[in-house]
């Protein structure tokens, strides 16, 4: 029997993916406390029609049972049950966005600060993501683009094998990006900052694409860093790892970054990559 537990972040996309797992056959149960998993997959194994495919959502929505997800895991283990993980996340802004689209409160703060709510769950969730078989980035895609990745992931004779690869640019001011894999510090580069007529705009703008750009050690960095990637990746595959974030780093998270996020991950597109790209400074402006 296989058996998916869908975890991660509020607002990431859970519900949806709980359809998307109906449609693909499997028989699926949201918000179930975790001390019930083994009783739950034990029901699905005696059900008078064979159930094998089998997706529960379990989330912080259960309160302080989710505290007691790992032993209900190994609990599963014992009971000779495998199972994988399916860890949704989102940027901090997209999940402020969505939940303000939805005026919905954030269920660890129904009274408080979203952004409190949303920190203290990256918390709680720092542990279950490490040990995710999938993380699907959900900030940049599409309704339709999202279930294509879970289809590929999950989909008999998908490409559920394919590494999915996050790049995601960041402002070292704001922190460095703590679910890196590779992290790749752009500061070495002249920024768009210290010129006026380009300050205040991203480094997804045409004029700040061109400063960028024109430098010989710009391009020569973003050559280099592919090659790196396209010999690591394979290993990685090789190993097991279903998702590889790349951050790139500047001081804001504004020009330089973002531009250059932006670049790499078109090229590993452009070579045949299951590839995300993001910016998790972005919005904040482009203060140095």
């Amino acid at each position: 029997m296989k058996f998916l537990v869908i975890t991660g972040m509020s607002g990431a996309g859970k519900s949806q993916a709980m359809k998307v797992m109906e449609d693909l056959g499997y028989y699926c149960m949201d918000n179930l406390p975790p001390a019930l998993l083994s009783k739950f997959a034990e029901l699905c194994r005696e059900s008078k029609k064979p159930i094998d495919k089998v997706a529960v959502v379990v989330d912080i929505r259960g309160g302080e049972f989710f505290q007691h997800l790992f032993e209900s895991l190994k609990e599963l283990c014992t009971n000779g049950v495998s199972y994988e993980i399916l860890f949704l996340d989102a940027t901090d802004n997209v999940l402020i966005k969505r939940y303000k689209e939805l005026r919905r409160p954030h269920p660890l703060t129904p009274d408080g600060s979203l952004i409190n709510g949303i920190t203290r769950e990256r918390e709680l969730l720092h542990e279950v993501k490490i040990r995710a078989d999938y993380i699907i980035d959900t900030s940049k895609l599409s309704l339709a683009m999202f279930r294509e990745e879970i289809s590929k992931i999950f989909l008999e004779g998908g490409e559920n094998r394919r590494i999915s690869i996050s790049i995601t640019s960041f402002g070292y001011k704001y922190g460095i990006l703590l679910d890196g894999d590779l992290i790749f510090d752009v500061r070495f580069l002249p920024n768009p900052y210290y010129i006026p007529e380009l300050k205040k705009y991203s480094g997804e703008t045409e004029s700040v694409k061109e400063y960028v750009f024109k430098w010989k050690q710009t391009n020569i960095f973003i050559s280099k860093v592919i090659e790196l990637l396209e010999f690591l990746i394979p290993y990685y595959v090789e190993e097991g790892k279903t998702q590889l974030v790349v951050g790139i780093g500047c001081t804001g998270g504004f020009h330089r970054s973002v531009a250059i996020a932006n670049r790499i991950g078109e090229i590993l597109i452009g070579n045949g990559h299951r590839t995300i790209i993001s910016h998790r400074d972005r919005d904040i402006g482009g203060k140095i």
